[in-house]
């Protein structure tokens, strides 16, 4: 199992998962970077993720549908706030309508942090900052730490997998 802690902070409003993955940061970063890649783990069993556009840069937008058992499909953009590669993602996070308007209490800023453990291993921490208690409330009652833990162990079949010739 690669997730290795899911934990919430009320009191600094923050849900945080990290894992630990046989790679290296560089390896780990594509996961991020490459749409293709991040369509086959970000949504949770059962959720596939279509991503729209990635653009990892200051002021770029990730645009992305989450296709849910019944069919919906919710519009997710992230933000771009900050990128290190193959370090760091900042970017603000929520889930919106059809006039761009969040529905999910948000957004809230997430932290994507990836860094070397030993030779060869990586860890990724997932830090969610919400706006408010409201809106972490909201997060955990959807249980996403348990969602985001589904869509993480899926990573392992991705790994073993040649990366792609010219991934980012």
């Amino acid at each position: 199992m690669t997730v290795t802690n899911v934990s919430n902070d009320p009191v600094n409003l923050t849900l945080t998962v990290s894992a630990e993955f046989d790679a290296t940061p560089e390896r780990v970063w594509q996961l991020w970077a490459d749409p293709r890649q991040l369509e086959r783990w970000w949504g949770p069993p059962g959720y596939p993720a279509t991503m729209k556009s990635v653009d990892l840069r200051p002021g770029g937008r990730v645009e992305y549908l989450i296709t849910g058992p019944d069919g919906a499909m919710p519009q997710n953009p992230w933000e771009v706030l900050e990128v290190d590669p193959p370090r760091l993602i900042v970017f603000r996070d929520s889930v919106v309508d059809e006039n761009d308007v969040p529905v999910d209490g948000g957004p809230s800023r997430m932290t994507v942090k990836i860094e070397p453990v030993e030779a060869g291993r990586t860890q990724m921490l997932i830090e969610s900052t919400f706006p408010s208690h409201e809106a972490l409330e909201v997060a955990l009652t959807m249980d996403m730490g348990q969602m985001l833990t589904a869509a993480i162990e899926q990573i392992g079949a991705i790994l073993a997998t040649p990366s792609p010739v010219g991934a980012a």
